[in-house]
């Protein structure tokens, strides 16, 4: 267990939490949230014992092994998977006091070979090179020495190596930045599973979903917990800040009417000490704080001055680098109001595509063209590294806006966030999130009808990728973005593309759906690669090879179609079941003459679903063994 009691914490001056209480039990998965600034790092820090509470307790059981991910990029000539296993000290500890007492010739190391079976030493490589598979390692990497890797990939080692440790509590702080989708979604599968405490920092809400079972909001100083997911939260807590409104408003209205006593009756000798009374009543009661909206952020996208119809496209297009073609045979066409998400694990091509549509710098054949009133907005990380680090957000505007007042480029400025003399300061000290809040609100001002966004959340908290999701629905322009963000792609697309085995293909499923077509492409992959094992002398055309799969994908499709259909179905009817046996349940149905038709109604119904069921259940076993055995 870990406990926080009447805990308070300052950074320098700043005072972060105060009477901070929980306490948290092992398999609890509490999510951290609140705005940037607030506390939640040096919450880490304090419980990692880089930081002491100014008051309070912090009771923690000096033999819980507490894992975290390391913020500094990783270097060296040791192999990944090495680098991995070295995340579990106490396996690490073992194998060299093994490797020593053998050098040594010592015979006496029974109880060191029972150690190792009891932490699983034996299958740590296995377990190691699983982490690294998850996380979207390909297996020849594995042995690739870790400075080989770029800081992107060698942050995934460092979150490999914290879950490699067989740790009592596990601190996660923004542990998504770094991957694509898949890969979170493999690591929400591997949090659920996790049975110790779990503290985790993010700004993605659907990954807090997947994950937590608590949420700990550090506001105003004090930290709020709620039981439940992000969801959950965020439903509590507009029950909350309707009833303080309510409660406010209420208290306004007495607080008036005590008060216009007062002023009337305060000089008068009679009626003196009563308004004297009502003074110190009104002095007395509680101030409740107006609820409002904690977001600093409250902003549209400028409607574009014109909207083409047709805005651009690549038609029989090849993109890449140089000679090599990360994409073929693109045929993409953008039009007024269409809003496409772009899909794909990371390398696959994406931002290769994107950068196509916006400059065409990566185009290597084809053609692209682009109407005459097009106007792009684009984007992407490197981005931010086009600012100019002397200029403050201010001189930017004035470059891009040199019509406007400066009280409207202070009141454009403050909606993304940047009041007060902030606006004159350099950008170079900008956090990476507050260089991004200005680079989207550049493009934003500038008015384009085509949004391409390559992960603009990135750096984001909370609060900006709500707002930014809500401007994104009510924005009137077509939109095409890269996002590991399912809120945000789920908000503003209608449209999804899969960027996969150098194609770019309509994705006709739902965004949630997305985990079960990896699963098909790793079983595909698999069954691909144990034929081309059994055909060693075949050379491996890498186009037939993705033509064969994209045949076998168009196959099996219709299968898994059907498979989808009947267990959505299932679903279903075994809801319904469940309703009509809880109705069966109730006794006064028997005891009701009145209500015999009923009964045999609800008899004739429960009859019906359980034949329906097991129908759709042979349905489904017959659909399972067709896609096996096409497989």
């Amino acid at each position: 267990m870990l406990a926080l009691t009447n805990i308070g914490l300052r950074r320098g001056r700043k005072l972060l939490l105060e009477h901070a209480n929980v306490q948290i039990h092992d398999g609890q998965r509490m999510g951290v949230i609140g705005a940037n600034g607030c506390g939640k790092s040096s919450l880490f820090a304090m419980l990692l014992g880089e930081l002491e509470p100014d008051e309070g307790t912090l009771a923690l059981d000096n033999a819980d092994v507490i894992a975290h991910v390391a913020q500094e990029s990783p270097h060296g000539a040791a192999a990944a998977v090495d680098y991995v296993m070295d995340g579990d000290a106490e396996l690490r500890d073992v194998q060299r006091r093994i490797a020593d007492g053998e050098a040594a010739g010592k015979t006496d190391l029974h109880d060191l070979y029972e150690r190792m079976e009891v932490i699983d030493g034996y299958t740590a490589e296995s377990r190691a090179s699983r982490l690294l598979h998850g996380l979207g390692f390909a297996s020849e990497e594995y042995r690739k020495p870790v400075g080989d890797f770029s800081g992107g990939w060698r942050m995934r080692l460092n979150l490999a190596r914290a879950l490699m440790c067989r740790s009592d509590i596990l601190l996660l702080d923004e542990p998504t930045n770094h991957l694509d989708l898949p890969a979170i979604l493999w690591l929400e599968r591997w949090l659920r599973a996790y049975e110790g405490i779990l503290l985790v920092i993010s700004h993605d809400r659907d990954f807090l979903d997947a994950v937590c079972t608590r949420v700990a909001h550090i506001e105003h100083k004090a930290l709020n917990l709620y039981t439940g997911n992000y969801s959950d939260f965020e439903k509590l807590r507009a029950e909350q800040l309707s009833l303080q409104q309510a409660m406010y408003a209420k208290q306004q209205k007495q607080i008036k009417h005590l008060q216009s006593f007062v002023d009337r009756f305060r000089y008068k000798a009679s009626k003196a000490k009563q308004a004297q009374s009502r003074l110190k009543m009104i002095e007395r009661m509680e101030e409740i704080a107006p609820a409002h909206v904690d977001s600093q952020f409250s902003f549209r996208f400028v409607v574009p001055d014109k909207q083409p119809q047709h805005l651009l496209g690549l038609s029989d297009a090849s993109v890449g680098y140089g000679e090599t073609v990360v994409l073929d045979n693109i045929n993409l066409h953008l039009s007024a109001g269409d809003r496409v998400g772009l899909l794909g694990v990371n390398g696959a091509g994406k931002s290769t595509l994107v950068k196509a549509l916006s400059t065409g710098s990566t185009l290597l054949s084809g053609e692209r063209t682009v109407s005459k009133d097009t106007r792009i907005g684009y984007f992407a990380q490197h981005q931010v590294d086009l600012l100019k680090m002397e200029q403050s957000p201010i001189d930017h505007l004035r470059a891009i806006a040199p019509d406007d007042r400066e009280q409207e480029h202070r009141n454009y400025l403050g909606r993304f966030a940047f009041g007060g003399e902030r606006i004159f300061e350099p950008v170079a000290p900008f956090s990476g999130g507050e260089k991004a809040r200005l680079v989207l609100a550049l493009m934003i001002r500038q008015g384009p009808n085509l949004l391409l966004l390559d992960e603009p959340t990135n750096h984001l908290d909370l609060e900006m990728r709500q707002a930014l999701s809500v401007a994104l629905i009510e924005y009137t322009g077509a939109l095409v973005v890269i996002s590991h963000d399912r809120h945000l792609l789920r908000s503003a697309c209608d449209e999804l593309l899969i960027v996969h085995d150098g194609l770019v293909d309509r994705f006709h499923r739902s965004l949630d759906d997305y985990p079960a077509w990896l699963r098909e492409q790793d079983e595909n992959a698999a069954d691909a690669q144990s034929k081309w094992q059994e055909q060693p002398a075949r050379s491996v055309n890498k186009k037939q090879l993705r033509q064969e799969q994209a045949e076998r994908r168009r196959r099996l499709k219709p299968l898994h179609d059907k498979v989808r259909q009947v267990e959505t179905e299932l679903a279903r009817q075994r809801a319904a079941l469940a309703v009509f046996e809880e109705q069966l349940a109730d006794e006064s149905l028997y005891a009701d003459q009145g209500r015999k038709d009923e009964l045999k109604q609800l008899i004739r119904d429960q009859a019906d679903a359980k034949a329906s069921i097991e129908a759709l259940e042979w349905s489904w076993l017959e659909a399972s063994e067709a896609i096996e055995a096409a497989s």
